[in-house]
């Protein structure tokens, strides 16, 4: 055992897969809140089997069966018809046991596309079958029976076969019953679903080895309903493990409410899927009855004031996401606000594109003497865009700069970023001009299109957010675009800025007025008739 839970040297993955070698899995009793038996006496508990290292309860299951199977030296790959949790499992502990790089997933056209690229992410080799999802083992049109024959076909290839090896359900009595008798010894009722019942059969067998007096309750999914992992009822006959034996009940359980109690579990922090879901509302189901029949407290025993439940946690429920959405109703979700932004502002965003005053007049503009001292020219083969009403260019621009009018910018509009509706017209109507330019077909757009590819472009704004996002957007054309940070009015103190003007913001003449900035290396004053 590892109490301290430190994995060391050149086995250190192979002590941290080892279910012998790891502290016991979390059981953690879950909130009153969340417990409608609790004033009944009732304790539930979940058995956390997310924490093993391939975070699902297969991984037990995936060890056993390739240390059942695999033949040192010989085997180089592992097939198996599994909808993701075991083959995930088998194809991580086939890395870390038995140096195997090569495991194959057979399942159903009927995958997700989300779990398809989550079996893709852990570096398997999927093959596509259709007909049912959840195909009997002994069909021989299923994919279950192809990967059999793949393996039959080739000594170097095993099918550890999860719906017929004893290995599946053996896993759970070696590592999973043993444990929760340890850390639980007054457990009352054990509930889990049915999927190869290999866990069931496991845990159940071993607690009617220990403790007979355990009920063991089994949940299988309702008819014509779909979670991940278990099965109907219908489809467990041709199952042949022992699993008859390992139940005392069997309860049956729709899609809805497994989604909704794994997002209820998942936000009070215990993180699970909807197969764990599917277990707690089975759960329920079962003490209902039992409330119902006046027999609940049978279930203590005749020395027991309370009763221990336990339901396992098999699965997490990001592969899921999009299920839980279709699944459930908006009423579950907070909406999400400013939604529309999820069509616009798509592209990046880079600080280093975003100019203070300085660095912009150093990088576009040069100085040259004239009678009135220095003042500025802007640079051979750059643009200086000005994305301003024309009223307010008029009254005073950068030198050399050209006016593209915005006609979803003025002077009185608050920052973008921090209005919504003005960054998805802004954005819009950038990127339209942008494609029109691009394109040919903007004459507005592409009387500039030339102009900008020539060389770096600097646009320019109020207050220099407008400008950032065309920037982002010029960015995503290949354009060599930056913006001047704080737009005309960063340029310095503006005393044509009055409260008295909104249409344009500028509300003097602008012949008695200078700029004066400061770039790295001189002063550059620049009066009317050079621009601002």
């Amino acid at each position: 055992m590892n109490p301290n839970n430190v994995y060391k040297g050149a086995d250190s993955l192979r002590k941290y897969f080892d279910p012998d070698f790891q502290p016991p899995l979390p059981l953690v009793e879950i909130p009153d809140k969340l417990n409608p038996f609790r004033s009944d006496g009732v304790r539930i508990y979940a058995k956390m089997m997310t924490c093993l290292p391939a975070n699902n309860v297969k991984c037990l299951p995936a060890i056993n069966l390739l240390e059942s199977c695999v033949k040192p030296g010989q085997t180089k790959r592992v097939v198996e018809y599994s909808s993701g949790s075991t083959v995930i499992s088998m194809s991580m502990a086939g890395r870390v046991f038995h140096d195997i790089d090569d495991t194959r997933a057979y399942l159903s056209n009927k995958t997700s596309e989300a779990k398809l690229k989550v079996m893709q992410f852990f570096g398997l080799r999927l093959k596509l079958f259709g007909g049912p999802s959840q195909p009997e083992p002994l069909d021989p049109r299923g994919g279950i029976q192809a990967a059999h024959s793949e393996a039959e076909e080739s000594p170097s290839t095993i099918n550890p076969n999860q719906y017929g090896n004893d290995a599946n359900w053996k896993a759970h009595y070696r590592w999973t019953g043993p444990q929760l008798m340890r850390q639980l010894p007054e457990i009352n009722v054990l509930c889990t679903g049915m999927g190869t019942s290999g866990t069931m059969t496991g845990i159940g067998t071993y607690l009617k080895d220990h403790k007979p007096s355990v009920t063991r309750v089994g949940v299988c999914t309702a008819a014509g309903d779909r979670v991940p992992g278990p099965r109907s009822l219908a489809l467990m006959s041709p199952i042949e493990f022992p699993w008859r034996n390992a139940v005392d009940a069997i309860e049956e359980v729709g899609s809805a409410p497994s989604y909704s109690w794994s997002m209820r579990l998942s936000r009070e922090g215990l993180v699970a899927g909807p197969s764990s879901g599917f277990n707690l509302q089975g759960l329920f189901q079962f003490l209902e009855k039992r409330k119902k029949e006046g027999t609940l407290q049978e279930l203590a025993g005749p020395l027991g004031s309370e009763i221990h439940c336990v339901f396992l946690c098999c699965d997490l429920p990001y592969q899921y996401m999009d299920e839980y959405f279709q699944k459930l109703d908006e009423s579950h979700f907070h909406p999400i606000e400013n939604r529309s932004l999820t069509a616009c502002d798509l592209y990046r965003y880079d600080e280093a594109w975003e100019l203070p005053v300085e660095e912009a007049i150093s990088r576009f503009y040069t100085s040259v003497f004239s009678l009135r001292g220095i003042s500025s020219q802007i640079k051979q083969g750059v643009t200086v865009l000005d994305l301003r009403r024309p009223e307010d260019f008029a009254l005073g621009h950068l030198p050399g700069a050209t006016n593209f009018p915005l006609e979803t910018l003025d002077a009185t509009m608050p920052s973008p970023f921090r209005d919504a509706v003005i960054l998805q017209k802004q954005w819009t109507e950038l990127d339209t001009l942008a494609k029109g330019g691009m394109a040919g077909d903007s004459i507005k757009g592409s009387v500039v299109w030339n102009k900008l590819q020539a060389g770096p472009v600097l646009v320019v704004c109020y207050d220099g957010d407008t400008a950032r996002v065309a920037t982002s957007v010029l960015h995503a054309r290949n354009i060599d675009a930056c913006s001047l940070k704080g737009g005309v009015r960063g340029l310095g103190p503006d005393p044509r800025v009055t409260e008295t003007n909104t249409k344009s913001g500028l509300n003097v003449d602008v012949n008695e007025v200078d700029y004066t900035i400061t770039p790295p290396e001189s002063v550059v004053s620049v009066g009317a008739e050079g621009g601002l």
